[in-house]
């Protein structure tokens, strides 16, 4: 026999009262509130944000990424703003002829030397001595002589007058030894442009004119740098013929010494280095 179930008055909920218009209205408006905010992402239409997006992450990744990404970046933009530099054509094509890592015989340096395209102005060769020990210094003449015409002055009162002025037109300053004591007060102009007279380095005679003569004809002073046992001289020019630059380039070499030189380079004002075997 089945259960009977017996319903009792006021166990349930009471009947609910009939809803108002705006009642229904305002359930409808949440109803659609509510299926509006359960809308799948995908069906989100596309905004111009991801555009943005892009350009928040490309400075993420220049800022915050990988060290070698950003240091490739970097590289990139600096390359943009400052062009690598580099050698001229035409030096470039002179550094070919030769191999730097070789040392060649001086007659065969001089011959690569003058083989290597020129400028439009007779270039000075330039010797560069890499000595043993600093403080090398002193005097030789060059058979041949610079090919730089040298000017020779003979300091008295009036040409002390014009150094103050600042007007310096001369290569080696020639004094005798009772004007040193006026010369003082130039010292600091000329003692760092090298043209002090010094006795040490023969500048410094009662007797000029012998002394202008060696100038004249090729006498040079070699010094050492005072930060490194290096040497530079001009020792010529490029139209020199091979046999005079030779025979300048030996007396230096005996001058200072080839059991003091450690290395001996080559080269014209605008032309790569060449290595000459000792």
């Amino acid at each position: 026999m089945g259960k009977i179930r017996v319903k009792v008055l006021g166990e349930d909920e009471a009947p609910q009262k009939k809803k108002s218009y705006e009642e229904r209205k305002a359930e409808k408006k949440a109803e659609e509130i509510a299926v509006a905010n359960e809308t799948p992402i995908t069906q989100v239409p596309e905004t111009p944000i991801q555009e943005k997006d892009d350009e928040v992450a490309e400075k993420i990744i220049r800022t915050e990424g990988p060290s070698e990404l950003k240091k490739e970046l970097k590289t990139e933009e600096k390359s943009t703003k400052k062009g690598k530099k580099t050698h001229s054509k035409k030096y470039s094509s002179n550094n070919a002829t030769r191999d730097k890592n070789k040392s060649y015989k001086l007659s065969e340096a001089i011959s690569i030397l003058k083989g290597f395209k020129g400028s439009k102005f007779d270039e000075t060769v330039e010797l560069h001595l890499n000595v043993k020990e600093e403080g090398l210094s002193g005097t030789l003449s060059l058979p041949h002589g610079t090919g730089k015409e040298v000017r020779i002055k003979v300091a008295d009162d009036a040409l002390i007058e014009e150094i103050e002025k600042g007007k310096i037109d001369f290569d080696v300053l020639i004094a005798s030894p009772s004007l040193m004591p006026r010369l003082a007060k130039v010292a600091k102009v000329l003692g760092p442009r090298g043209l002090m007279p010094n006795p040490k380095n023969g500048t410094v005679t009662d007797d000029p004119k012998p002394l202008m003569e060696k100038l004249s004809k090729g006498q040079i002073r070699f010094k050492t740098e005072s930060k490194a046992p290096v040497i530079h001289l001009s020792v010529g020019k490029v139209s020199f013929d091979a046999d005079k630059l030779s025979e300048n380039i030996s007396t230096v070499i005996s001058s200072v010494g080839s059991n003091k030189i450690s290395k001996v380079t080559l080269k014209s004002t605008m032309s790569p280095g060449i290595k000459i075997s000792l």
